[in-house]
């Protein structure tokens, strides 16, 4: 009896010891490879803060634009040597084109709680990490200042507005189909920026450029560029509009041919996670999940309303509204 309440003591003790190891000591380990479209700043803080989270994985990183990441996948996959365990790249209408092509691994125990539903996928392969949307910017010296999408589109505002060209921008692709698919606003809408001889340039940073310098007074323009520049002292600023805003998500997806799922779980568990989100936060961004907080620039009170959409829809219809703008704007 004396050997066996000491095997007992024993176990018991081996037990407390184990339950006190670090999580991360029994967490994921080897190589994760990692395409992100993130900016390279973003990116390194990301895969930092990942690595001291799970000190037992590598990562090693591809980092480009969208279109440059999904064409090296694609062709990858063409040559049957997918490299990538996992994706943290702009839209979920890559996204949704690589779920439907049946190359995204479900993650249906993924912690979504506290998460709008339509920041991810109802089946769980792609999960949005941030909102970045898309409104109006405005230079401090314009004549009036739209509140709506509506009031940008008016005939005085003509050769006075710049926007970005979703032949080059993957937010501004999400924009178009969000905002062609709605009654209020659809091509109507364009036709009249056009009217208006609003131009469509290669990118934000170019939109964001012609508005801070009076070029143009009117922009079409993600939210953070323009917050941030107003803080740094340029004459700046944004309005969210009365219909709504379209917004992308970053979204982050693991493929079925990771060669390391266990991996690729725990990076998406450490975006979805509060320490994750905070640091999307600290990166001055509003984070998906509201409970975390809001970015600085954010004015206190905002109330940003999101216009829904319908990411199949979007991607179906993408080729025939990007050949339709190209025919409106030109390319």
């Amino acid at each position: 009896m004396k050997y066996l309440s000491r095997g007992i003591l024993l176990a018991a003790a081996l037990a407390c010891t184990l339950a006190a190891v670090p999580a991360h000591a029994q967490a994921p380990k080897g190589k994760l490879v990692l395409y992100t479209s993130q900016p390279e700043r973003d990116a390194t803080q990301t895969t930092t803060a990942f690595k001291q989270a799970y000190p037992g994985i590598e990562v090693e990183v591809f980092r480009s634009g969208t279109t440059e990441v999904m064409g090296k996948l694609a062709a990858e996959f063409a040559a049957g040597a997918p490299k990538a365990d996992v994706l943290l790249i702009a839209d979920a209408a890559s996204m949704e084109a690589l779920k439907k092509d049946g190359r995204l691994l479900a993650y249906p125990q993924a912690k979504v709680a506290g998460f709008a539903s339509g920041t991810y996928d109802a089946d769980r392969t792609y999960f949005g990490s941030k909102l970045i949307t898309t409104g109006i910017a405005i230079n401090t010296a314009a004549k009036s200042r739209p509140a709506s999408w509506a009031d940008l589109a008016k005939p005085e505002n003509k050769g006075q507005i710049a926007m970005p060209s979703p032949l080059y921008s993957g937010a501004a692709a999400i924009m178009l189909g969000t905002m062609t698919a709605r009654a209020d606003l659809g091509w109507s809408f364009f036709e009249k920026l056009k009217a208006d001889e609003a131009v469509a340039v290669r990118g934000n940073g170019a939109v964001l450029t012609a508005v801070a310098s009076g070029e143009k007074p009117y922009g079409v323009l993600v939210d953070f560029m323009a917050f941030n520049a107003k803080a740094k002292g340029s004459p700046i600023d944004f309005i969210f509009p009365a219909e709504g805003v379209p917004a992308v998500t970053e979204p982050v997806a693991m493929l079925k041919t990771t060669q390391n799922p266990a991996a690729a779980r725990a990076f998406i568990d450490f975006i979805l996670s509060d320490e994750g989100q905070k640091l999307a936060l600290s990166m001055g961004y509003i984070p998906a999940k509201a409970s975390v907080g809001s970015p600085s620039w954010l004015p206190p009170g905002t109330v940003i309303k999101l216009m829904p959409t319908d990411i199949g829809n979007v991607v179906q219809n993408n080729g025939a509204n990007l050949k339709r703008f190209a025919e409106l704007f030109g390319n």
